[in-house]
């Protein structure tokens, strides 16, 4: 039996919702890798009834506990727009201890990386990020509720050289980036290689050395790469509505309800299964979101995904209205 087999066959028996390759000495068993999937966020109201059920339309306070039954991991969104309060933070982790086995995954501040990123003041995102690391970052690995630390760079942030090198530098000099894990998104085709299929080599170089791992998407506005620049593989599935999401605003008469509201075919998420694969055989864990939240269509998708990889999950509820794949 290999090694996948033996993961597979220990955590279906086990009824966990990650995937696991271990290795089997004459002792004892080590866990190598990890594979999380699960949403980018839970608060949304458009999730009543289609995820959530109608009961809890009035009890936000018990969304996440809901969730958790399902998925291992989530992404934070909240704290790209506002760095969270003492209280907020320990909330997560008071909600995440009594879940057990849940790990959340949070957003630089926006001030980080689409203000002071781009009014040229380097040290002054450096020591915002620095912050947010004591005030959100800290207290969830203390309590054993980190995943990673997404950086989402703004699509106006560009590659010019040495200048937006230097940037990130100095920003990855002052954040702890050998004791939390890190990951960044780029989203200009400025850092991309000639042949488009990649992130420039200078870059690469960059994140392998301060192991920063390069966030993979599927969306409109950035391609694919492929290259692991850390032990930690980080992918984000945005969705693909191509003609909403550069609009400002939708067309009154279309159904969706804005720019995520999207969902995969099994056929478009069957091609990405030796892809994850392959990621599974050469990081330490692989985390992977579905930001398509639109009508819970990420949790459709999320589940799928668990689906095609053999990773134990729970039924979804009898309730969820999430509709037929495209």
């Amino acid at each position: 039996m290999t090694r996948r087999e033996l993961a597979r066959s220990y955590y279906l028996n086990e009824g966990c919702k990650s995937w696991t390759i271990i290795y089997i000495t004459q002792y004892f068993m080590i866990i190598v890798m990890a594979i999380l999937i699960g949403c980018s966020g839970w608060s949304y109201d458009d999730w009543i009834e289609t995820f959530y059920p109608s009961s809890m339309g009035g009890k936000k306070s018990e969304w996440l506990g809901y969730y958790a039954k399902f998925f291992p991991t989530v992404e934070i969104n909240s704290t790209f727009y506002r760095v969270p309060t003492d209280d907020i933070v320990k909330a997560w982790v008071e909600k995440g201890s009594k879940i057990g086995k849940f790990e959340f995954s949070v957003k630089m501040p926006e001030i980080v990386t689409h203000q002071s990123m781009l009014e040229n003041s380097a040290e002054k995102a450096a020591a915002q990020a620095s912050s947010f690391e004591k005030i959100c970052i800290e207290p969830l690995y203390n309590a054993g509720l980190l995943g990673s630390v997404l950086i989402q760079l703004p699509p106006q942030f560009t590659f010019d050289g040495g200048s937006s090198l230097g940037k990130l530098r100095t920003v990855f000099e002052m954040v702890a980036h050998d004791k939390y894990s890190y990951a960044t998104e780029f989203r200009h085709r400025s850092w991309l290689n000639d042949t488009g299929t990649d992130l420039k080599s200078d870059i690469l170089d960059l994140l392998r050395e301060f192991k920063v791992a390069n966030v993979m998407v599927d969306g409109p506005d950035f391609p694919t790469t492929r290259s692991l620049t850390s032990n930690i593989a980080y992918v984000r599935f945005h969705g693909r509505n191509y003609d909403l999401w550069f609009k400002k605003e939708k067309d009154k008469e279309d159904p969706r309800i804005n720019r995520y509201d999207f969902l995969y075919s099994e056929e478009q998420l069957n091609l990405w299964k030796p892809k994850v694969e392959e990621l599974m055989e050469n990081a330490d864990q692989v985390r992977i979101y579905f930001n398509n939240h639109g009508r819970a269509k990420a949790v459709r998708n999320a589940v799928y995904m668990m689906d095609i990889l053999g990773i134990s999950h729970e039924t979804l509820p009898k309730q969820a209205n999430l509709g037929d794949f495209a």
